[in-house]
């Protein structure tokens, strides 16, 4: 493995005060594979107090548990100290932690054997304890030892499991799998931030529908994700021939084939699971109907994101475009409601929106949807923009201030003057001048009782 000298230097500094030093995990296995990976974890023989004393600089980071992060040259350097692992009674914490000075002992603590290798330093040499380079070319993610055991001990690793199998393409051993059915029932021990930021690089991963798949087969998406897993074999009618489940992820494969964002990534996934709440057999010849499947759908993606305690910025954001996403354009829209469409989506939102229907429609129709209509009404969007309208509430020639100085206090009576002076202004663009909206504010405050 080729070593970059400012860590060959760093090595030296182990190497010449007696200690050794070992680039350790994914960055090993990704650079077998040629990939970029420039997070580096290290692990040594020397004790944490002996790491500390060999540089001007470090980090209490997890001294407990044996990692001191090293300052050198600038840079952050993570090091723990050849360890095994006591019990774990919490299915994330070992109870007790034993330094040890042997790199087979350490290695034997960690997941899977695609992530056990070493590279000594500063030569580079690579070492595979567990057959992890024939598990590399047979494209599997194998625990190390007994599968059971090493998800008793963190049951986060059969996340992790799903999760690689998403990055890498990979499959899962059978033997692992089996082990994550039989214990899928203790990533509820998990917290939902650790459980999240592992779902969201799954789903942000080159095969994303395998590692999910994953996670349904184990028995994981049953407890992490159940409103996704009801939708399995789910029938839709109509134009969809495949099942809710199946046009779910065939939407998310279209956002990753695109390559958009981690938002549209998400709401394509998650933008027709109120359908399986929704659906009433049809009177119209339809065999079913899901209307407002879009509301129902939005809420309950709003749910799992406050479960998986997302921000909230994230959260909003995926939610509005689940909402929206059954906009229905024609062409006999007017001009005021191309301007309304835009109020109620966002400028910031439509970019996205529009993928959204287009994952949706690839999904439906195949890799090449009718985009007359989408290119129709984008063309006129832009038009609109271009024509520097009022489009929100921001845009107006008067504000809450000059509401108040016209006596009008704030609540929700400004609020609604500000909503209709809006719908107004929408309608009737020439409107938007402060001396026709400060006439009409008065004559709505009175209406209205101040």
């Amino acid at each position: 493995m080729r070593i970059s000298r400012e860590i060959q230097e760093l090595s030296s500094v182990f190497r010449d005060a007696g200690y050794s030093l070992y680039l350790v995990g994914g960055a090993v296995r990704d650079w077998v594979l040629g990939k970029e990976n420039n997070d580096y974890d290290f692990t040594t023989d020397a004790e944490p107090m002996e790491v500390k004393k060999l540089f001007r600089r470090t980090i209490d980071t997890g001294i407990k548990h044996g990692t001191v992060t090293v300052i050198y040259h600038g840079h952050h350097y993570e090091i723990t100290t050849f360890r095994t692992e006591g019990d774990y009674r919490d299915s994330r914490h070992p109870e007790s932690v034993e330094f040890v000075k042997s790199l087979e002992e350490d290695l034997k603590r960690r997941d899977f054997t695609i992530n056990a290798f070493a590279a000594s330093l500063p030569d580079g040499r690579i070492i595979d304890c567990h057959d992890g380079m024939k598990d590399l070319r047979r494209h599997l993610i194998r625990a190390i030892g007994d599968p059971e055991e090493r998800f008793g001990e963190d049951a986060l690793r059969m996340m992790r499991a799903a999760r690689f199998s998403s990055q890498l393409g990979f499959g899962i051993e059978e033997g692992t799998a089996e082990a994550m059915r039989k214990r899928s029932h203790d990533i509820a021990n998990v917290s939902a931030e650790r459980i999240k930021e592992e779902l969201w690089k799954l789903i942000d991963g080159r095969d994303p529908l395998r590692g999910l798949e994953a996670m349904r087969r184990s028995g994981l998406m049953d407890e992490i994700l159940p409103e996704l897993s009801a939708t399995y074999g789910f029938e839709q009618g109509g134009m969809h021939s495949e099942s809710l489940y199946e046009h779910s992820l065939l939407t998310l494969r279209w956002a990753g084939e695109h390559g958009y964002a981690m938002r549209v990534k998400l709401a394509s996934l998650l933008h027709d699971i109120g359908k399986v709440p929704a659906r009433k057999e049809g009177d119209d010849g339809r065999k079913w109907t899901f209307h407002g499947h879009e509301e129902i759908s939005a809420r309950m993606a709003d749910a799992i994101f406050r479960r998986l305690k997302t921000s909230n910025e994230e959260r909003e954001g995926v939610v509005h475009l689940i909402r929206n996403h059954m906009f229905a354009y024609t062409p006999d829209w007017s001009d005021s409601a191309i301007r309304r469409f835009i109020g109620r989506v966002g400028l910031e939102y439509i970019d996205d929106l529009f993928r959204l229907r287009i994952c949706d429609m690839n999904a439906t129709m195949g890799h090449r949807p009718e985009m007359d209509g989408l290119l129709a009404l984008s063309e006129r969007i832009n038009n609109e923009i271009e024509k520097e309208n009022a489009l929100t509430i921001r845009d107006l020639k008067i504000d809450g201030n000059r509401l108040r100085e016209l006596g009008i206090k704030p609540g929700p009576i400004m609020g609604e003057i500000l909503k209709r002076l809006l719908d107004e202004v929408l309608e009737a663009p020439s409107l938007n001048n402060a001396e026709y909206l400060e006439k009409r504010a008065l004559s709505l405050a009175q209406a209205l009782g101040r």
